[in-house]
């Protein structure tokens, strides 16, 4: 029987994402929803560019106290060309430490969890359409950051 090949991870390229303030929706026939604006930022690494305005995360905060992540935004690379990044995933800690994430306090990223996963579109690099990415996150008060590796 033919064994499928291990995946492993290939570093690939780094994000700081500007945010607006949280506009909190309350409670919503899909939950608790959130919405945190991207306002700009930059991408270095496989290709460098900046996010435009005009993104956002848009969040569930479970019952739990987990937030599911949904981020959508776009970015324009040195050369022009517009890329449009998806990134699902979770952030989940302890209730303090999340409520603190919340007031925009400094946390140690060991304190909680946040990753996900990253899929790009662009009409000019196909490259980036044939891989899933997947990330670890940094929250900072007004930004987030975080490094992306190719899965193999």
């Amino acid at each position: 029987m033919t064994v499928p090949p291990v995946p492993a991870l290939e570093w690939a390229f780094e994000v700081e994402a500007e945010l607006g303030p949280l506009e909190d929706h309350g409670q919503t026939r899909a939950g608790h929803r959130r919405v945190v604006p991207v306002v700009g930022g930059t991408i270095r690494g496989a290709f460098e560019g900046t996010i435009l305005p005009g993104g956002a995360d848009w969040q569930l905060v479970r019952p739990d106290g987990a937030i599911e992540i949904d981020g959508r935004y776009s970015a324009r690379a040195a050369d022009g060309d517009l890329l449009y990044l998806h990134a699902v995933g979770v952030r989940s800690g302890p209730p303090e430490v999340l409520d603190a994430l919340l007031r925009g306090e400094p946390v140690d990223p060991a304190d909680y969890y946040f990753r996900a996963a990253i899929t790009i579109e662009s009409a000019t690099r196909p490259e980036f359409e044939r891989s899933l990415f997947v990330a670890s996150y940094v929250r900072e008060a007004h930004r987030v950051r975080y490094v992306a590796y190719r899965v193999t």
